[in-house]
């Protein structure tokens, strides 16, 4: 008798019809397999769907192409299906469930004529955690099935321990013919289920991550009492050996996988690496918040990316420990058949085709790669990976950083009064745009916690669930808000980041043990500038002061801007965010 698992698979192959089926053992023999039919099988440019890369520079690395439509999350095409709209809120995108699977249900029909369909089973989180899920997703592009062994811990073993329960996350995806008009991207939260097709990006296609571990996710712990977050998690080591664990929030291409790797620039002070973009949030037995990284990859934007701004990020790419290595929308160097993108170390080559496939002129208005452009990479093959990263209980949280990208208005760093004002930090949050969606760059927009596109739920309800979960925790974490894109008025940024926000990590330990003072403004608690650890580097009070620097007209502008966003939750916002942004306001 078939189990749930296989009715719901030939439900699938019924209606997509399929050339034929082939199920997923996450082997790294299966990967090798894919990734050769990945180089003979061509998509619907005709193109390759991956290329073979120079093996003694970029070992086991590949390279794919997308097509030139596909290139970013489509939020505006992104929609969450519960019965009411009321449910979803204001920010995201909502269709009646019978209407978006019946309009689904037409597109998916005879979409994977001609291709094989890839059944991926698949764990987030370690296999033995209490808080893991067991998932399966169905795709018609290797591209996508090797991403996801990149990115999940596949395995056939996810299939006997689903046996003939109904209780696993399903998640049905095609390319169909990329056409931009047809393609969708459907939650429904109540059926954890995700349907995906017209587009192969990684935000789009890898159903496991945006589309489950943050959107389903997210609704799932408003009912079992957890949060899902759009998060780096690291651990801090003190020259004393002493672990504090940090989760931080920071908005697509805004430095969270720099952030993760960070290399110390502080004697005796390390960073352990525990993942760079979903964090989950439990309550463990001790009232402590607890935090597991439910991925096994990075799925990290490449221009920047270099050995001056993340090391470790570059010894990653190139070990050799987890195969394969896959590079999406970069350019490439045709001399050497090597990956190329703009901010990667050493002279611009002079053979390049751009990521469309282009001959690349040096000087040219266009980016060579796209800035978007990203590496897909497993975290076994990290240098600082922590030793805890497979603990299936996860790791204890001390402190929460809520990042923002702003040139003006944020201080370097800032301490919440307490846990309620650390989430009308994050809810009030606000970035310049970046090129991870499909949108305009450097527009300021509210971003609440980095999971404005994410939330798979009204973000009110979001916001009262945070304040909840701190009022079950004995010990709760402190919370601060960062932005390390503060620049004077010639445009130059105030603080040198990268390695050196390890002296803003140092910062946030010192006030965890009580070891330093904060001088108190009506935003939060700032750094004294003479008990912060500033040797090494050339800042002066001068610049000290700009960095944070309160301007009392911009944060009135701001309350404004605040309010105006808060206004769209109407009774779904907490009380308390009211009462924060009025003592705010009195108080500038």
């Amino acid at each position: 008798m078939a189990t749930p698992l296989e009715k719901w698979v030939e439900e699938q192959a019924d209606l997509t019809k399929p050339k034929k089926i082939h199920w997923c053992d996450g082997s790294e023999e299966e990967a090798r397999k894919l990734i050769e039919t990945g180089i003979k099988e061509e998509n619907i440019e005709g193109t390759p769907v991956f290329k073979e890369l120079n093996q003694n520079t970029w070992p086991l690395s590949y390279y794919h192409k997308s097509h030139p439509t596909d290139v970013a999350r489509t939020e505006h095409l992104t929609f969450i299906c519960h019965n009411e709209n009321d449910t979803i809120g204001p920010t995201n995108n909502w269709m009646h469930p019978d209407e978006a699977k019946e309009k689904m249900k037409n597109l998916f029909n005879g979409c994977m004529k001609g291709r094989t369909m890839y059944v991926l089973p698949y764990m987030m989180g370690h296999p033995d955690s209490p808080y893991a899920k067991a998932c399966v997703q169905i795709t018609d592009i290797s591209y996508v099935a090797v991403s996801m062994r990149i990115m999940t811990r596949m395995s056939k073993k996810v299939i006997e321990k689903i046996g003939n329960l109904n209780n696993f996350v399903k998640g049905l995806h095609s390319v169909g013919d990329f056409n931009p008009e047809r393609r969708f991207i459907m939650h429904f939260p109540e059926e954890n289920l995700v349907q995906s097709i017209g587009s192969g990006y990684g935000g789009n296609a890898l159903l496991g991550k945006k589309c489950f571990s943050l959107r389903i996710a997210s609704w799932l712990g408003l009912k079992e009492g957890w949060l899902a977050e759009h998060m780096a998690l690291i651990g801090v080591e003190t020259p004393e050996g002493k672990i504090y664990y940090i989760a931080a929030a920071f908005p697509s291409a805004c430095g969270k996988t720099n952030f993760a790797m960070l290399e110390s620039t502080l004697p005796g002070y390390k960073v352990w690496t525990l993942g760079d973009d979903i964090v989950w949030l439990n309550i463990g037995s001790d009232g402590r918040l607890w935090a597991m990284n439910p991925e096994t990859g990075f799925f990290g934007v490449a221009p920047g990316t270099s050995l001056k701004t993340n090391p470790n990020m570059m010894k990653t790419l190139k070990n050799t420990k987890f195969y394969p290595v896959l590079y999406t929308n970069t350019a490439l160097n045709l001399d050497t058949n090597e990956p190329w993108w703009e901010g990667l170390d050493g002279d611009i080559p002079e053979n390049l085709i751009d990521w469309q496939g282009k001959k690349w002129e040096r000087g040219s208005e266009n980016k060579a790669a796209h800035p978007n452009s990203r590496f897909t990479v497993s975290i076994y093959n990290c240098p600082t990976l922590s030793e805890e990263y497979d603990n299936p209980n996860g790791v204890p949280i001390s402190a929460i950083i809520l990042g923002s990208k702003r040139t003006k208005l944020l201080p370097l760093i800032v301490e919440a009064f307490n846990w309620e004002h650390g989430v009308f930090c994050g809810a009030r949050s606000g970035s310049e745009t970046t090129a991870a969606a499909a949108h305009s760059v450097g527009v300021i927009r509210r971003d609440p916690m980095a999971m404005l596109p994410f939330c798979g739920y009204n973000m009110g309800d979001y916001f009262k669930h945070w304040i909840e979960i701190g009022k079950k925790l004995t010990k709760q974490p402190k919370i601060f808000t960062a932005n390390w894109f503060r620049t004077d008025e010639n445009g130059k940024f105030l603080w040198p980041g990268f390695g050196d926000n390890i002296r803003v990590l140092k910062w946030i330990i010192d006030r965890i043990e009580n070891k330093v003072d904060a001088k108190e403004t009506p935003i939060g608690l700032i750094p004294e500038y003479n008990q912060f650890d500033l040797n090494g580097i050339n800042l002066s009070k001068e610049k000290w002061e700009k960095l944070f620097n309160i301007d009392k007209e911009e944060w009135k502008t701001e309350v404004l801007e605040v309010q105006k966003f808060f206004n769209q939750f109407g009774n779904h916002l907490p009380v308390e965010l009211t009462n924060y942004l009025e003592k705010l306001k009195t108080q500038l």
